[in-house]
């Protein structure tokens, strides 16, 4: 097969690093890529959010299979643009990335579909904003009810904070959705879905606040780890049973079958999991990870979900052990980044690219999160010690990176 993968972040660098090493895969391709993504595929400028562009694109690369890495350009519908064209596609249509695009919708489908998640109300009016925030705390979850990159989250015990993220995001158009607060530990479940045939990935685990001890404000992620030590396997079994399954038959029934990944980001509370949020494609930074211990041939999955095939899939093989991804992120993130500074070090094995460039021959930093930092090893220690001696290594002026990725498992601090 010849694939093109769209997007340019750390997440389309780990596909393909992981693609590369499927025999199926001929040639790659991807749209636009980055620094790092040059050194695997050849690379083309594109406009993701234009389906008719990336469809140009595929048919001009002679494109076997089109992976779509952003939610983005999902929400815009690019997906079925290919698909009309006749082209094999991995990620959902417009009608399904709902899921993700809005909150709204994926609480109105997990109502229908019996799934636990927390209580919320919509606000669209700032007249409305006060009634409404007394009918939650004493911790509230405050969101923006669209696409906010990870980043339109806001979770206090300060109702001044909540009230003012609110207010903001409805000065700028967009509708808060506020939630109750779910305890326990989170999950991240990637779990390939056609239809409803649902087959899921390793259990992953995010670390959203920038700093260490979960502190500061959210961003996209600034580090996973996978598998969970914590989380027993029926678990996952009953969260792909009782929360993926009939999602995915919701979505059926609705005539806007999903066909993709499906991300379920979980709380695992005293009663069970129950739904954080959904997202509509492979979340980073835990894809760097969880592909760094897959055995089997991705691009063979991925192209049976895009052709309909998941249910004769083989069952997906795992290597033994542990993989850490440590989020290197530029001067001043989540904020506005300092960018343009040159990157030493960012060439070695499990070294990821995000936000990068190639500037007069050198690579320099071109985004917030800069580098995912991805290490392996026979257990979660080992795989720790083998990702931040990597990023040791690498050289960023004013860059900043969480010191206690997974540390919390390692040291048994979580637990059901």
């Amino acid at each position: 097969m010849r694939v093109l993968v769209i997007g340019s972040g750390a997440r389309e660098h780990a596909l393909l690093l992981a693609l590369s090493k499927d025999p199926n895969v001929s040639a790659l391709l991807v749209a636009p890529g980055n620094a790092g993504t040059a050194q695997l595929a050849e690379q083309h400028a594109v406009d993701v959010a234009s389906g008719e562009a990336v469809t140009d694109l595929a048919r001009t690369v002679h494109a076997d299979l089109v992976v779509i890495g952003p939610e983005v350009p999902l929400v815009l519908g690019v997906a079925d643009t290919l698909r009309a064209a006749g082209i094999a596609t991995f990620g959902p249509s417009a009608a399904a990335a709902r899921i993700e695009g809005s909150k709204a919708f994926a609480k109105d489908v997990m109502a229908a579909a019996g799934v636990r998640t927390a209580h919320s109300e919509i606000v669209d009016s700032p007249a409305r904003l006060d009634e409404a925030l007394d009918r939650f705390g004493p911790n509230w979850v405050v969101k923006d009810d669209g696409l906010a990159a990870g980043k339109g989250v806001v979770v206090t015990t300060d109702r001044l904070v909540a009230r003012d993220h609110a207010a903001e995001l409805l000065e700028t158009g967009h509708p808060v959705l506020l939630e109750s607060f779910l305890d326990g530990p989170e999950v991240s479940l990637f779990c390939l879905v056609d239809g409803t045939t649902v087959v899921p990935l390793l259990p992953a685990q995010d670390h959203k606040r920038v700093g260490d001890g979960d502190t500061g404000p959210n961003t996209g992620g600034m580090g996973a780890y996978t598998p969970l030590p914590w989380l027993p396997a029926d678990v996952v079994q009953q969260i792909v049973s009782d929360v993926v399954e009939p999602v995915a038959a919701e979505m059926v029934a609705r005539g806007c079958p999903f066909s993709g990944l499906l991300y379920a980001g979980l709380a695992i509370g005293a009663d069970g999991p129950a739904v954080v949020e959904f997202n509509c494609r492979f979340g980073d930074p835990e894809t760097q990870a969880v592909l760094s211990l897959l055995d089997s041939p991705i691009g063979e999955a991925l192209n049976a979900v895009a052709t309909g095939t998941l249910g004769s899939l083989a069952p997906l093989q795992w290597k033994d052990g542990a993989a850490v991804t440590v989020v290197l992120a530029a001067e001043n993130y989540p904020g506005r980044p300092r960018t343009g500074d040159a990157i030493t070090g960012a060439d070695a094995d499990g070294v990821l690219h995000a936000g990068t460039a190639v500037k007069d021959g050198a690579v320099v930093s071109a985004g917030g999160r800069v580098l995912s930092v991805v290490g392996t090893g026979a257990d979660l220690a080992a795989a720790r010690s083998d990702a931040y001696a990597k990023i040791d290594a690498i050289r960023l002026p004013g860059s900043h990176f969480r010191t206690d990725i997974g540390l919390a498992a390692l040291e048994g601090r979580i637990s059901l």
